[in-house]
C-alpha cells in the first residue's frame, strides 16, 4: 500500500469520527516522543534512509503529528484516536496500532482547539536531481466547521474555560452525594427552599449524570466521563459546585446540619428581610421522626390547646384572685366602669414604692386578696399564653416534668428586642449593647440613627465609618437602616452598636442618643442598653426631632458599668387594646405562677419566668404548641420536623384561657401593681 492510500483512509476515518462531535480532546503525551514512535514503528526495511533522512521522516508529517496526532474523540466513554482505522497493510498497520496504543495509555489532559480548518499539507512538489518535479503527499485532515474556532479569543483562553468547567464538574460529581441531591430536590418540591424552583431542572439533570458517574468502577473511566460529559452539561450544570445551590449541596454532603446549610444558602441568595415559609425537613426526616415519636409514646402529646386553671395544680399557683377570675355579666356602677377606661400616664407611678420581684413573691403575694397590674404600651411584647396538651394524660415531651409550655406574642419564647437585632444581622453578645427600634406599625419610614460618643470623643454613627468598622475601643455600628419600609419591610427597623471586649474599652462616660436624620412620619422609638446581663429599656412616644438623649453609661477604673438615664419627655398617653386588654390601665390578675419549667420546685431548667394571667385576656394569635428548646434530648435529632409540627399543630381554643403578661426573671424590667389585702398598696416590682 502506498502512503497516499493510507493517508486517504486516515482522512476518511477522521471525517467519520468527528461526525456529530462538538469537541476534540488532547491526550497528554510528549510530542517529540510521539513523532519518534511514528518513525520507529515501521517494520524493518520499510523506512530506510532516503538521501539524508528516513523515507517517512518528513517535516510536513512531523508538524501534522505534533499538531493533531494526540487529538481524540470521546464517544460513550470510549476514546477514539485519529489512528484507529484498519489498513491491513503490513507496513502501516503496525505504525497505526503503535500510535493508537501509546495515546490510549495516557490520560486526557485538555480540550483541542484550532483556529484553522485545514491541518497538515495535502501535497507539495520538489524538483529532483534529474530535473523532474516530484509530487509528495503528506498527512492532512479538514476539521468540520463546528470544530473551528473563529472568535477573537485566544486558544489558551478558550481551552482554560472548558478545562475549568470540566474540573469543577468532576469535583461536583465526587463531592456531592446522591442523598444531598434527593434532600434538596425534596425541599424544592415542597416549596421550602428560597428560589429553589429555579434549580429544579438543573439538579434533575445533574442527578442523572451523578447516577451514571457512580456506576463507573475505575478512576480512568470516571476521568474520561468527566471530560466527555462536561461539555454536554454546559456551565450551569458543569460548574454547579460554584453556584449557591452547589454550596448548599456540598455542605449537606459533608454532613452539615441541614438547617444550618440552608441558612448559609439563604444568606447568599435571600434578601435581608426574607423569612422562610416553612421549617426545613424532608420526607425521610418526617418518617424517622414519626417512628421515634410512636416508639417513645409521644403521639398523643402533639395536639395542643390553650391552658386553663384546671391545668395547674394548687401547689404551682402563687396567687389566685377568685373575684377577678369570674366573668361578670353585668356592671353595678357604670361610672366606676367608665373610670377604668381612662388612660393613666405611667410617669404618675415614678415615685411609688419599689420592691424586688423576689420580695414581691415571698412577702406580698401570700397576703394579697386582689392583685391588679398596670399594663403599659411597652409591655406589648410581654403578652404570653400557657399551652397544654389536649390529652392531659399524654407523656410530656419537655425537659421538665409536665406537659405545659408557653408562647409570647409573635411566637417567641422570650420577649426581647434582641431577637429583632439578631435577625437583622446585629451582634447581641457584646459586653455593652445599645439598640434602637422603630416603625413597628409600618407607618414610620423615618431614618433614625443610633449614636454613641465614646470617652475619647470619637462618635460612632452611620457616617463615622462607611462600612461596619470597629472604633479603637471596639465599638461597632453593625446595622444601619435608611428607609425602613424598603430596607426592613414588614418588621420593625433596628440599629445596633456593640462593644465585644471590655479590655479594649477605656474608662469614662459613653453617651447614647438617637438622631432623626430624615423625618417621614416619625412616631418615636424604643431603645435598649444591655450590660452585665441586665437590659435597660426606654420608650420615646413622641415625634423625634434632632437628638434625643437616651442614657449615659460609665465604665469605672475597676471595669464596672453604671447607668444614668437621660431620656425625658413622652407623648400624650394613649391606650391600646392587646388581646382584649386595654393598656395604661390597671387590669385584674386571675392567677400568678412561674413558668412550667419551674413547677413542682424544679430548678435549673432554662430561664424562670413569672406570669400574670389577666382577666378577659384572650390570645388572638396562632401560637406554636411548643418550641424545640423545650424538647427532651431524645427528640432533638428530629428538631426540624418538630419545628414544623410546633407551627402546624393548631392550638385549640379554651374557655378562661391562661393568657396575660410575663417577665423573665433574668432580664431587667418593671411592673406597677396594685395589691389589696388588709390595705391597698401600689408598688413597682423590679425584675
Amino acid at each position: 500500500m502506498k502512503f497516499t492510500e493510507m493517508r486517504n483512509k486516515l482522512m476518511k476515518h477522521f471525517k467519520e469520527m468527528t461526525k456529530g462531535v462538538d469537541h476534540l480532546f488532547e491526550i497528554s503525551v510528549d510530542k517529540d516522543e510521539l513523532w519518534n514512535l511514528y518513525l520507529d514503528s515501521f517494520p524493518a526495511g520499510t523506512n530506510e534512509i532516503y538521501r539524508e533522512r528516513r523515507e517517512h521522516d518528513c517535516s510536513c508529517c512531523r508538524q501534522f503529528i505534533k499538531t493533531i496526532g494526540n487529538a481524540v474523540v470521546i464517544k460513550n466513554g470510549k476514546i477514539i484516536t485519529i489512528w484507529d482505522f484498519r489498513t491491513d497493510d503490513s507496513t502501516y498497520q503496525p505504525v497505526l496500532d503503535a500510535l493508537s496504543n501509546f495515546i490510549k495509555s495516557h490520560a486526557v489532559s485538555d480540550f483541542y482547539v484550532s483556529k484553522f480548518k485545514m491541518i497538515g499539507t495535502l501535497k507539495n512538489y520538489a524538483e529532483m536531481e534529474n530535473g523532474k518535479v516530484q509530487e509528495w503527499t503528506h498527512f492532512y485532515v479538514e476539521l468540520p466547521d463546528n470544530l473551528v474556532d473563529r472568535s477573537s479569543r485566544s486558544e489558551g483562553y478558550i481551552k482554560g474555560g472548558f478545562r475549568d468547567t470540566r474540573n469543577v464538574f468532576k469535583r461536583s460529581l465526587e463531592e456531592i452525594s446522591m442523598d444531598s441531591l434527593d434532600t434538596i430536590l425534596e425541599l424544592i418540591n415542597s416549596n421550602t427552599l428560597y428560589k429553589g424552583e429555579e434549580w429544579k431542572g438543573v439538579l434533575g439533570e445533574f442527578k442523572r449524570y451523578k447516577k451514571e458517574y457512580d456506576k463507573l468502577s475505575s478512576e480512568m473511566e470516571k476521568d474520561i466521563y468527566a471530560w466527555e460529559q462536561s461539555v454536554k452539561a454546559g456551565i450551569a450544570i458543569g460548574r454547579i459546585r460554584n453556584h449557591s445551590i452547589g454550596t448548599l449541596l456540598v455542605n449537606v454532603s459533608e454532613g452539615m446540619d441541614l438547617d444550618t446549610a440552608v441558612k448559609k444558602y439563604e444568606q447568599i441568595v435571600a434578601p435581608a428581610n426574607y423569612k422562610r415559609p416553612k421549617a426545613i425537613y424532608t420526607k425521610k426526616m418526617l418518617e424517622d421522626a414519626k417512628k421515634t415519636i410512636t416508639e417513645l409514646g409521644y403521639m398523643d402529646s402533639l395536639q395542643r390547646r390553650f391552658a386553663n386553671l384546671d391545668d395547674i395544680t394548687v401547689n404551682n399557683i402563687l396567687f389566685s384572685n377568685r373575684d377577678a377570675a369570674r366573668r361578670i355579666s353585668g356592671v353595678d356602677d357604670i361610672f366606676e366602669e367608665m373610670e377604668k377606661n381612662v388612660a393613666v400616664n405611667p410617669r404618675k407611678f415614678s415615685k411609688v414604692e419599689e420592691i424586688s420581684v423576689t420580695d414581691f413573691i415571698s412577702k406580698v403575694i401570700p397576703t394579697a386578696k386582689e392583685v391588679e397590674v398596670f399594663v403599659e404600651n411597652k409591655h406589648d411584647k410581654n403578652f404570653v399564653s400557657m399551652i397544654a396538651p389536649c390529652n392531659k394524660e399524654a407523656k410530656t415531651m419537655f425537659k421538665w416534668n409536665n406537659g405545659l409550655s408557653w408562647a409570647y406574642t409573635g411566637n417567641i419564647t422570650d420577649s426581647d428586642m434582641k431577637q429583632n437585632v439578631k435577625a437583622a444581622g446585629g451582634n447581641v453578645d457584646g459586653v455593652l449593647r445599645f439598640s434602637i427600634q422603630w416603625n413597628e406599625s409600618g407607618k414610620d419610614n423615618s431614618d433614625l440613627d443610633a449614636h454613641c460618643i465614646e470617652p475619647n470623643g470619637h462618635e460612632i454613627y452611620y457616617g463615622s465609618d462607611k462600612k461596619p468598622r470597629m472604633s479603637s475601643m471596639g465599638g461597632q455600628l453593625d446595622i444601619d437602616v435608611i428607609e425602613p419600609n424598603r430596607d426592613m419591610p414588614g418588621r420593625p427597623s433596628v440599629e445596633n452598636i456593640t462593644w465585644a471586649d471590655k479590655s479594649r474599652m477605656k474608662s469614662g462616660v459613653y453617651k447614647f442618643f438617637v438622631n432623626q436624620y430624615t423625618a417621614r412620619g416619625t412616631k418615636g422609638f424604643k431603645a435598649e442598653i444591655e450590660f452585665d446581663g441586665e437590659i435597660y429599656s426606654f420608650e420615646y412616644n413622641h415625634p423625634v426631632s434632632g437628638n434625643v438623649q437616651v442614657a449615659e453609661v460609665t465604665l469605672d477604673n475597676n471595669g464596672n458599668f453604671t447607668i444614668k438615664k437621660k431620656l425625658s419627655g413622652s407623648s400624650t398617653i394613649t391606650s391600646r387594646n392587646i388581646w382584649g386588654v386595654n393598656t395604661n390601665q390597671f387590669v385584674p390578675v386571675s392567677v400568678i405562677s412561674y413558668s412550667p419549667n419551674y413547677f413542682d420546685e424544679q430548678d435549673g431548667i432554662g430561664h424562670r419566668h413569672l406570669f400574670f394571667f389577666l382577666k378577659d385576656c384572650v390570645n388572638t394569635e396562632e401560637p406554636n404548641g411548643y418550641y424545640n428548646e423545650f424538647l427532651k434530648s431524645e427528640l432533638a435529632k428530629h428538631k426540624r420536623v418538630f419545628e414544623a409540627l410546633g407551627a402546624k399543630c393548631h392550638v385549640e381554643d379554651t374557655e378562661d384561657q391562661l393568657s396575660g403578661i410575663g417577665f423573665s426573671m433574668t432580664k431587667r424590667a418593671e411592673l406597677v401593681v396594685k395589691v389589696k389585702g388588709a390595705t391597698e398598696r401600689i408598688m413597682k416590682v423590679k425584675f
